[in-house]
């Protein structure tokens, strides 16, 4: 089985410019490890989205480098549509929270990267301005992938703690279970169980099985 990915140059970029070779698409094994680094364009700022390269996938800027992952497959987005169901429920019971979702972009630390949906403190972020936030969510969620396993996301949730988000959730649709993560440890739930509630959430305390609602349909 084959991944079809639009990469930055990786095989042209002395013949052609980095611009025009977001356009190309190469074939690569199912076996490649992701994310993948792009070349970034020229002069490119992460802090300006409207800088970033138009790709078939997902980027994020990390310790200097642009990455790259392909769209998210059938379970993933299914799954993660049900996360946004469940958390924008919540939201609209507490408008001092703002949700943000469809990879949430966030420029914190030097980096920038998104989250598959984040609660952010209304009074942190302020009015929207068509940027980055430059605040950390108090909650981070991230759906488990075919590229994006647990143990890279258990990575990624390192980072956010580093940078101040309060609270991670993995969602991991192969095992309907969450994995909950904050500084002081992590803790898994599995289907008939809540995640357990935070004072910094008040009141969001959600079945696991409501995160995998769609997949529970299907399957």
């Amino acid at each position: 089985m084959l991944v079809f990915a639009t990469l930055a140059g990786l095989w042209h970029a002395y013949f052609v410019s980095v611009a025009a070779s977001y356009d190309e698409t190469i074939v690569l094994p199912r076996a490649v490890k992701f994310p993948v680094e792009l070349i970034p364009p020229e002069g490119f700022d992460p802090a300006r989205p409207e800088q970033w390269p138009l790709v078939r996938g997902r980027l994020e800027y990390v310790d200097g480098r642009l990455l790259y992952m392909p769209p998210c497959s059938d379970t993933q987005q299914d799954t993660a549509a049900d996360v946004v169901i469940a958390l924008g429920m919540w939201v609209r019971r507490h408008p001092e929270f703002v949700l943000g979702a469809n990879e949430a972009g966030m420029r914190l630390a030097g980096a920038t990267r998104a989250a598959d949906a984040a609660v952010f403190r209304r009074a942190d972020v302020g009015k929207q301005k068509g940027r980055l936030r430059d605040q950390p969510p108090v909650l981070a969620v991230e759906v488990a992938g075919p590229e994006e396993p647990g143990a890279i996301l258990r990575e990624k949730a390192a980072w956010y703690l580093s940078v101040g988000v309060a609270v991670v959730w993995l969602v991991l649709p192969d095992d309907r279970a969450v994995e909950v993560i904050t500084s002081s440890g992590a803790s898994r739930h599995g289907p008939g169980e809540r995640l357990p509630a935070r004072a910094e959430l008040p009141d969001l305390s959600p079945l696991v099985d409501e995160l995998f609602v769609q997949l529970g349909a299907r399957g």
